[in-house]
């Protein structure tokens, strides 16, 4: 027993102003903004220092093997990064754009600069604390260069991710003289 169009029941009124209109959403993946990086970075460094200074004997040795991890995932990103842009400003000879695989590697460099951002603040918190502390403690001396390590692998990989997530944008099309419309992405190419 549907009242119309959009309707769940006899009981549904008119719809309050400021909601979205009646139609199927389109879903959307806004950029990502840089101070939310910043923050998630710095909470997490304050964290890291924190967490160290209190339970520093509790905690493994930080290893080089996550700061190479994360150099390396920077430099797959920092790949496909010019392979999608290539294909979405459709180069000679790149071959077509998957639209799916381009949204996964929005979604992927999404979630990749918070993770390097997390990292960088982690590392970043672990690195000044054993700055502060290598002259008094062995243990801190032995963390700093793996640290700093993880933070610069850490901050390639932030920076893969943004450059990954500005190639998986859709390009405006070229303005039409013929009265086209331009500006949005359903404008048809010819």
């Amino acid at each position: 027993m549907s009242s119309g169009p959009g309707g769940s029941g006899p009981d549904d009124g008119p719809r309050p102003t400021g909601k979205r209109p009646e139609g199927p959403s389109r879903p959307s993946l806004r950029p990502t903004k840089p101070a939310s990086l910043v923050v998630a970075a710095v909470v997490t460094a304050a964290l890291a220092w924190l967490g160290m200074s209190r339970f520093f004997a509790a905690i493994p040795n930080v290893t080089w093997l996550a700061g190479l991890t994360l150099a390396g995932l920077a430099v797959v990103e920092a790949v496909a990064a010019r392979t999608t842009k290539a294909r979405v400003e459709q180069r000679p000879r790149r071959g077509a754009v998957n639209p799916l695989l381009v949204a996964r590697y929005a979604v992927l460099a999404k979630a990749s600069s918070l993770a390097g951002a997390i990292f960088v603040g982690a590392y970043g918190g672990v690195a000044a604390w054993a700055l502060a502390e290598r002259d008094e403690l062995r243990v801190a001396a032995a963390n700093l260069a793996p640290a700093i390590a993880g933070a610069v692998g850490a901050l390639a990989l932030v920076a893969a991710a943004l450059l990954l997530e500005r190639a998986c944008r859709v390009p405006d099309p070229p303005d039409d003289d013929t009265g086209g419309i331009s500006g949005g992405a359903f404008t048809s190419r010819r």
